[in-house]
Formats: C-alpha cells, sequence, structure tokens
C-alpha cells in the first residue's frame, strides 16, 4: 500500500454529522472527477476507499441509483480501477443543479456558495484531494499534487488552497498530459495540507520521517568528515615515512638533529599514529603543531638530500 492509499484511508475514516461538511466533500470529489455534469457523474478512482466514501456519501446526501464497476487495469500488475456511477440522467441534474451549477455553464466552476466557512471548505479541499490528489512517500521525496481535468478548476482551487488562514500555502501549477497539476513541493507545506484536510496521523509520520532523514544526514555528513580526516592523515603519514626512509637509506637518522631524529625514530614505529599523538608521545611532550612543525622539517631535510644526491 503506497503512502498516498494510506492518507486517503484516513481521510475517508473521518466521520461527521454535519450534512453541510458532508455536502461540500462530495462536492469537492464530484466536480474534480472527470465527469461531471446534468447528465452523466462518474467517479473514477484507484482508491477502493475513495470509491467507498464517495457511494456513502451520495447515498446518504441524495439516494441515487448507483452502478458500481471495479476492473484490473491494463499494465499494472493488481492494481484496480473504480467507477461509481449515477445512473439515472434525471438524478444526475438534481445533484448537479443542487451544486448550483446549470447546462448553460460554458465551463465548471468552483460554486464558492457551497463554500460558507473555513470548517466547510476544508471538507471541500478533502473531497478534491480523495478525487484527483496524491502525495509521495516523504522517504523518497517531499511530493504532493492535485491532477485536475480543467485548467478553470485548477485556477480555482489555487485562489481557495491560498486563502486559507492558518497555513501559508503557495501552490504551483504545471500542465502534463492534458491535465492541469495544482503541486506542493516541501515537508511543511505537504504537513499542512494533511493536517487541513484531516489525515493529521500521515502529517505526524511525514514529520517524523524528516527527522529521521536529518539524523541519517547528520550522521553520514559525521561519518564523511571522519572518514576524510583518516584518509588525510594516512596520506600524510605516507609522506613522511617515504621521507623518513630515504634518509636512514641515504644519510642515516643518526645524521639528524636530536629532535627531529626522535620523532623520525617514533613514526617509523607508529605509521597510524596521528601528529597530535606523535607529540604528546615525545620526550618532553609537544602539540600537535610542533609535531607537525617537526614533520615539515624533516620533508624538507629529506628534499634537500634527494636534491643534493
Amino acid at each position: 500500500m503506497s503512502f498516498s492509499s494510506d492518507v486517503k484511508k484516513e481521510l475517508c475514516k473521518i466521520g461527521s454529522f454535519d450534512r453541510e461538511t458532508l455536502k461540500a466533500e462530495l462536492y469537492g470529489m464530484l466536480l474534480f472527477g472527470k465527469a461531471f455534469s446534468a447528465d452523466r457523474i462518474v467517479f473514477t478512482t484507484e482508491s477502493s476507499y475513495a470509491a467507498k466514501r464517495v457511494s456513502f456519501l451520495l447515498e446518504n446526501l441524495y439516494m441515487p441509483i448507483i452502478e458500481r464497476q471495479s476492473a484490473l487495469r491494463a499494465r499494472s500488475g493488481d492494481s484496480r480501477l473504480y467507477k461509481i456511477i449515477v445512473v439515472d440522467s434525471d438524478e444526475c441534474r438534481e445533484i448537479f443543479e443542487d451544486f448550483g451549477h446549470s447546462e448553460s455553464q460554458v465551463t465548471l466552476r468552483v460554486n464558492r456558495a457551497n463554500l460558507p466557512s473555513d470548517e466547510v471548505t476544508a471538507a471541500f479541499v478533502r473531497g478534491v484531494f480523495l478525487s484527483c490528489g496524491s502525495v509521495s512517500d516523504p522517504m523518497k521525496s517531499y511530493h504532493a499534487e492535485f491532477c485536475v481535468p480543467y485548467k478553470n478548476l485548477s485556477m480555482d482551487l489555487c485562489k481557495i488552497l491560498t486563502e486559507v488562514a492558518e497555513c501559508e500555502f503557495t501552490p504551483k501549477t504545471v500542465k502534463r498530459s492534458g491535465n492541469y497539476i495544482v503541486y506542493f513541493k516541501g515537508s511543511e507545506q505537504i504537513c499542512d495540507l494533511l493536517t487541513y484536510v484531516g489525515a493529521q496521523i500521515q502529517a505526524m509520520e511525514v514529520m517524523g520521517t524528516k527527522a529521521v532523514k536529518q539524523v541519517r544526514n547528520n550522521v553520514n555528513r559525521r561519518i564523511n568528515s571522519e572518514v576524510a580526516n583518516i584518509e588525510k592523515v594516512a596520506s600524510a603519514a605516507a609522506k613522511q615515512l617515504e621521507a623518513i626512509k630515504y634518509i636512514k637509506k641515504t644519510v642515516g637518522l643518526e645524521a639528524l638533529p636530536d629532535d627531529l631524529k626522535e620523532i623520525a625514530a617514533l613514526r617509523l614505529e607508529n605509521p597510524e599514529m596521528s601528529l597530535r599523538a606523535l607529540g604528546e608521545h615525545l620526550d618532553p611532550p609537544i602539540s600537535r603543531s610542533g609535531a607537525n612543525h617537526r614533520m615539515q622539517r624533516l620533508l624538507e631535510y629529506a628534499l634537500t638530500e634527494e636534491r643534493n644526491g
């Protein structure tokens, strides 16, 4: 089951006895479906939960004759497509006109008279999401969208979302395969959207996933930093060992000043030791910068011997 399916499952469990709220939710589902007119109402979805929800709302609000269809989608494994059809054309007209629409309309628009309050508007947007919304798995990306069949409806939806007082929605739009996509990016926008439509549990899932990803990223950065430091230390130690071995082979370590002789012998015995640890093992101990200074002198000494050789 996908994350988007989990969201719709949670939304379809929301109970309400307020007729106006239920009607607004149904309005969002039907209006943003692909067949809502005076003579034809068909709700199509891949979500069995949304199919049951629209049937429940239709039966409780209008009691029309409904035909339910279900079929496997082509080239999609076990994915099914559900259709809820209002059979009688007179009942289609009754529902269509009850939402304030008429056959004379050139294009479908959101009838704002059906959204008299903030609570009712939230129920409407919930219906829109059940009809044409989806949200990606937060472990993969932060993306939520509404796939709207008509341009004017996409513009109306954007306007409604940007007017929500308690959220600072900034939806963006793009045309894709003949549909108009209203979408959100970013975990905060998606959390706000899910909370607004009533999917609080899944909103918390997004926040929890974000926290896990942040911890994982911090750990990875720390590990990468430590690995880089280890590689840097190993590379520096290899150059130091090469220089010390060259000096030992040519003029011998006895030719070195006492302070360089001591650290050179210690490096040969401890090729993996850090400069800080080398400095602490000297007698008397010196700081990391002091140990580094001696190593630089050793490298310069070896380079001079090589040039003179």
